[in-house]
């Protein structure tokens, strides 16, 4: 299910219409860099470390997202009173708010949810502190989703304000936060009356939740001001399709500053050969030999395939720095799908020319 992006106004053969405006994007690009860079020679422990803890939380988001994807999709596809968007990245003010899902009804109910995916069990306190034990005993403090998911509410809110998404006489959009877990996660919880954890639930809980909670919190006095609110289900997929064209994609190929590759360490020189001394010649000396390493390298062969896409000039085969490489790739035409170092760059930009 990653990768593509729906469009929500279109009906399926059976004449439902959909609801699910935007798939999770495609970052297989992304797993692939992180890949490849494993590979390099040119590392140091920090950025192998660094490289290590990505892939996994790489792997690991993009698994819990498609496992909480695909309960979310069971359970909203033919409910035609609300819309859903996965994996939607808005951008505002220089801030920036990655909501894993987004469901929002005609009732301008929005539901942001966060996804989690811990290979530990997870444990929130009385006040509202989450924290992950591993195989290993260990406990380490994390984030709380429900804060993180909190603050993009505050940057969703701007967008929707921008977007002009309201209720019938100006009324303003609620929002709520769930935190979805693998289904075999653990969770351990406080008493409710110190710090209610309702809202941190497994995936496949959602159906179970949603029912509850639309009994619970949407009361008579909210639903009677959400019917004040209430819009066409119309609206509220082109409320969908304009939140989609405000998606801002993060650039799967940025790395940190400091994960740079160092260059490659110089060669030692080889020791030149021993002969026996020729007899010298009266005449002029025989000329130097041309600075062959000076001179631009153009090559007449085609490339290998095989180090299309890797951090490897094609032109003489040593490994090169990921910005190198990044350039390469941003002008793929230019250099054909490969990529050159900086003095290779020059040759075959001059070559093209």
């Amino acid at each position: 299910m990653g990768g593509t992006q729906g469009h929500g106004l279109s009906a399926n053969k059976w004449g439902v219409i959909e609801v699910i405006i935007k798939h999770a994007d495609d970052k297989g690009k992304r797993l692939a860099l992180l890949a490849d860079l494993k590979k390099s020679t040119l590392l140091d422990r920090r950025q192998k470390d660094w490289l290590d803890d990505e892939l996994n939380r790489t792997r690991r988001g993009i698994e819990g997202e498609r496992e909480a994807a695909f309960y979310i999709d069971s359970y909203m596809k033919d409910k035609q009173n609300s819309v859903v968007l996965h994996d939607l990245r808005l951008q505002v003010d220089g801030e920036v708010a990655q909501i894993d899902h987004l469901i929002f009804s005609r009732m301008l109910n929005f539901i942001l949810i966060e996804t989690k995916c811990f290979n530990g069990d997870l444990s929130i306190n009385a006040h509202g502190e989450f924290s992950v034990t591993y195989a290993n005993g260990k406990a380490y403090g994390i984030a709380s989703p429900l804060e993180q998911s909190k603050r993009h509410e505050r940057i969703l809110a701007k967008v929707l304000d921008q977007l002009g998404i309201t209720g019938r006489l100006g009324l303003k959009p609620s929002f709520y936060h769930v935190v979805l877990l693998h289904p075999k996660a653990t969770i351990r919880r406080p008493d409710q009356k110190t710090f209610d954890t309702s809202n941190v639930i497994k995936a496949d809980a959602l159906p179970t939740w949603h029912q509850k909670w639309i009994d619970e919190s949407i009361g008579v006095a909210e639903a009677f001001t959400g019917m004040l609110s209430v819009r066409s289900v119309d609206t509220i997929k082109e409320w969908g399709e304009k939140l989609l064209g405000q998606h801002r994609p993060a650039d799967l190929l940025s790395l940190p500053d400091f994960m740079a590759p160092r260059s490659a360490p110089l060669k030692a020189a080889e020791p030149m050969p021993t002969y026996a001394a020729p007899t010298p010649r009266p005449a002029a000396m025989a000329p130097a030999e041309p600075d062959i390493a000076a001179a631009p390298v153009k090559t007449t062969s085609a490339p290998d395939e095989a180090i299309r896409k890797k951090l490897i000039c094609a032109a003489c085969g040593v490994k090169i720095t990921y910005p190198e490489g990044k350039f390469c790739w941003n002008n793929e035409q230019r250099f054909g799908g490969f990529q050159y170092c900086r003095e290779h760059q020059q040759a075959f930009s001059g070559s093209a020319s």
